[in-house]
């Protein structure tokens, strides 16, 4: 996944204010002679005035959270609400402002799935959309219209995540700030700078050795560049691991699926430094970061309540679906959104933490000839095809079953972009349904690494 950005664009235009020292950085990130074949060009788009914004973000992280008690909402969610039915064309659709907060409707994905522009408040300019193109586990595939402001406001959360497990980054102007690292066997890989870290070097790269013109060269340029975090997903980082580093990150964050404690205890004791555990959804970006026993809400502006299957909230301490509202992207404010993620929330004075969230595990599948793949792995080769919603199941024998809701193209089509990836000889049953229901677990597998 990544913003869509014309590649037609100069580096003055991804890049604006980009000073020599940050050409030198992207000339090194580009040309050294381990570096990647790069597949893809993405810069920050931040204006000065753009720029400035982040830095107040950033700033206002420092200020005490505004919290709530149970059962009721932050101070700012009146004047939120009031927004949104004003001024955005989906809640408006609801008709007269609820007197109770609890009496509005929740939306799902598929709501934005259907139409992501209706999520755009009226007055919001145009200026600077960009927008992501997502899939996750319900199926629906997914458009999230986003801007640089809120892209880059990102680092200023995960820092503060990495702060409160005793990392503090610098600027150093010979040192990559962080790697985004995956592994799979067809993804976007970029260089690009972080303007409000002195245009420190910063890199999404794919792991896998088909990117990579010798795969010695991955431990190679992941030396030189030294980073000082990595992030990316389990299982990145267990590809990580295998590679003879001779650099030390401070710190590994880790996020887009489920981390295990044993994969963090192995990972801690590899790299010898702090492995953070951070909750994030493309809608709404970091939520929360593990710290001992719960999660630590990240966003000042972001609201989460437990519903139970009804609808109805659910006490401190009592497990049910994630619900937010408010969030930093002003292309989509969300109001009672569905994560369709399932936890608890406790209090610790006026601090709500997330307890016991089951996360989104990573899914391997395994091809004909051996090969582990990952469920990000599947989803591209199909990505073409016009399936509405799918299921796809691995059984032990390494028989495929997809499912696939009607209407759907062609089942040769469906057949062959799976045996592309899994091997000609790849066994696999096909059923088109009229419905898959309205929350399907996309991906599963009985294959183990």
């Amino acid at each position: 996944m990544m913003p869509n950005y014309s590649d037609d664009l100069t580096d003055a235009a991804r890049y604006p204010g980009l000073t020599e020292h940050g050409a030198r950085v992207l000339r090194f990130l580009r040309e050294h002679p381990s570096a990647p074949r790069y597949t893809a060009t993405c810069g920050h788009h931040l204006t000065p005035e753009w720029l400035a914004q982040v830095r107040v973000f950033d700033a206002s992280l420092d200020a005490e959270p505004d919290g709530w008690t149970p059962g009721g909402v932050p101070a700012w969610m009146d004047a939120f609400v009031e927004q949104c039915f004003s001024d955005v064309p989906f809640y408006r659709q609801y008709g007269a402002r609820p007197q109770q907060f609890g009496d509005i409707p929740a939306c799902t994905r598929e709501d934005i799935s259907h139409a992501p522009w209706s999520f755009v408040p009226d007055s919001q300019p145009l200026d600077g959309l960009v927008w992501y193109n997502t899939t996750g586990t319900t199926g629906h595939p997914l458009i999230v219209m986003s801007h640089p402001v809120t892209a880059a406001s990102y680092l200023p959360l995960v820092r503060r995540a990495l702060s409160a497990h005793g990392v503090t980054l610098s600027v150093e102007s010979e040192r990559v700030l962080y790697l985004l690292v995956g592994w799979q066997r067809k993804s976007y890989a970029y260089p690009s700078v972080v303007p409000e870290m002195a245009e420190m070097g910063c890199a999404k790269l794919n792991l896998h050795p088909a990117d990579w013109r010798d795969p010695d060269d991955r431990a190679r340029f992941l030396d030189v560049c030294d980073p000082q975090f990595y992030t990316g997903d389990p299982l990145a980082f267990a590809e990580l691991m295998r590679l003879p580093l001779r650099t030390s990150p401070r710190a590994l964050v880790s996020t887009a699926m489920a981390l295990l404690p044993g994969m963090r205890g192995a990972l801690e004791a590899h790299f010898a430094c702090p492995v953070i555990d951070l909750y994030s959804m493309n809608e709404t970006g970091p939520i929360a970061f593990t710290q001992g026993d719960a999660r630590i809400l990240l966003q000042p502006r972001l609201f989460v309540e437990v519903l139970d299957e009804r609808g109805a909230p659910c006490p401190p301490g009592v497990r049910g679906e994630l619900v937010v509202s408010g969030g930093m992207n002003p292309f989509l404010p969300l109001l009672r959104y569905r994560t369709s993620d399932f936890a608890s929330l406790e209090f610790r004075g006026r601090r709500p933490v997330i307890v016991g969230l089951e996360g989104r595990q990573p899914v391997i599948y395994r091809s004909t000839g051996g090969t582990l793949l990952n469920n990000l792995d599947v989803t591209n080769p199909l990505r073409p095809l016009a399936l509405p919603q799918f299921t796809l199941h691995q059984r032990a024998d390494g028989a495929l079953a997809m499912r696939v809701r009607a209407p759907a193209p062609d089942e040769a089509a469906i057949r062959t972009a799976v045996r592309d990836l899994f091997g000609a000889d790849q066994a696999v049953s096909i059923e088109i349904v009229d419905s898959l229901g309205d929350k399907v677990v996309q991906y599963t597998s009985d294959i183990t690494m």
